[in-house]
């Protein structure tokens, strides 16, 4: 039986239309998409200094109570203390806030970045379903694509599409492709928070415990 169904499929599957796309390409020739991402790093830049300052005055508050402990009754120590760890709470929940998962980074990211990919997404299917393509593979560092023919490549169709000038100078060469394999993780998981090149988050800043 199940030789008989996997001999059965193989016309089917014959008969489908395959084609390929550089996501990382069409998006690096997209002017809307460079500009949402330089807002992104910015809010980045923003709220990474913005942590960097209260850990700067966590670590003052630490130095001063240590050179003082010593001079100050219990009841001022505690006092201290208290706001140390205060300070050191404060961070933490910021420090969520601003790039835990659902934080600001993912909605800005959903905000800023997804929209436009979501008009990737739409010109890739259009133009699939206008040349009866059964399937269209990323070819964007998926390591499922061993190799595509460049024939086959819909990547300036969907630019385009799109309204922009294919940008041929941007394009890797394939040789290149094979050996950097970029990864493009938001057009992966677009329907999770849509990203394109990973933003670095700041390294985790971690409020040592007094």
């Amino acid at each position: 039986m199940l030789s008989l169904l996997l001999v059965s499929a193989f016309p089917a599957a014959a008969q489908q239309k395959f084609a390929c796309v550089n996501t990382d390409y069409v998006l690096r020739n997209v002017p809307d998409y460079a500009n949402a991402q330089k807002r992104l790093d910015k809010y980045v830049e923003d709220w990474t200094k913005e942590l960097s300052e209260k850990q700067s005055e966590i670590e003052t508050l630490r130095a001063e109570y240590e050179q003082e402990s010593y001079l100050l009754p219990d009841n001022l120590k505690k006092r201290r203390q208290d706001e140390i760890k205060s300070k050191e709470q404060e961070l933490r929940d910021l420090q969520q806030q601003r790039f835990g998962p659902g934080g600001d980074l993912d909605k800005k990211r959903a905000e800023l970045l997804k929209p436009v990919q979501d008009r990737v997404y739409a010109a890739i299917e259009r133009i699939a379903q206008e040349k009866n393509y059964g399937f269209v593979f990323d070819k964007a560092g998926s390591p499922a694509v061993l190799f595509a023919n460049k024939k086959f490549d819909i990547s300036d169709d969907v630019l385009e599409s799109l309204g922009y000038k294919p940008g041929a100078q941007n394009a890797p060469p394939e040789a290149d492709e094979q050996k950097k394999k970029p990864s493009n993780p938001e057009m992966r998981s677009r329907d999770a928070d849509g990203r394109s090149r990973p933003v670095r988050e700041p390294a985790n800043l971690k409020p040592k415990r007094n």
